[in-house]
């Protein structure tokens, strides 16, 4: 029976990778059919035993491997918005990580590529002009509640420019008491905007019909 092959390089051992002169350690030998491949750290892949050397072995330039741990703070799917796009939603299709190595700095930008929600238009950028709304397995949730918010919303302005234009309080009974229950139904619905949206602008209109409500008590005790 033949001898049995050993492998050239063992766990442990410093070795160049020739396609590119990068030296690491060997991590990991695996045989396959009657072949060895390596891993090697810093590198990623498979070797093969010709795709190394022994470093004490080699002439040539010389590159340390690097070990680049990269934190991803969106994903596949996730819902954000962008820095200047307002409340426009977009949806994470893809990202990547560009590497910047000069001789006195280095740096690795994360670039995100998204599409909108409404209209699918595509859009790439930075992690730092992203802000997360919600992950990919609540984003199907978040947008029935958005969408039924933006219903609410094309009410809600509709009600306001009604708002602005009512007059001061008059009338009959029955007149009062629609118009109380329109101003009621105006500050709702501005209500369950900013519980969406967080936004303190909708404050103001809720404010108005507020002081128009007011107005109308008032005019009910004087009576």
């Amino acid at each position: 029976m033949g001898k049995r092959n050993k492998p050239k390089f063992a766990v442990g051992d410093s070795v160049v990778i020739l396609i590119n002169g990068i030296v690491g350690t060997v991590t990991s030998v695996k045989e396959f059919n009657h072949a060895f491949l390596y891993e090697i750290q810093g590198a990623e892949g498979v070797y093969t035993e010709s795709a190394l050397i022994h470093l004490q072995e080699f002439e040539g330039l010389l590159f340390d491997a690097e070990q680049i741990n990269i934190d991803y703070k969106f994903f596949f799917g996730d819902l954000v918005q962008v820095k200047g796009y307002g409340k426009d939603i977009f949806k994470v299709i893809g990202f990547r990580t560009e590497i910047w190595r000069y001789q006195e700095e280095s740096w690795e930008d994360v670039i995100y590529e998204l599409s909108r929600i409404d209209d699918e238009e595509w859009l790439e950028c930075n992690e730092d002009d992203l802000n997360f709304l919600a992950d990919a397995k609540d984003a199907e949730r978040f947008l029935a509640k958005y969408r039924e918010s933006q219903r609410h919303s094309e009410k809600g302005k509709r009600k306001q420019n009604e708002l602005l234009a009512l007059p001061d309080p008059k009338g009959s009974n029955e007149e009062e008491q629609a118009m109380i229950n329109h101003l009621l139904d105006i500050y709702n619905d501005y209500r369950i905007l900013k519980e969406f949206f967080g936004d303190e602008s909708y404050d103001k209109v809720m404010q108005i019909a507020i002081k128009k409500l007011k107005k109308f008590v008032n005019q009910k005790q004087d009576k």
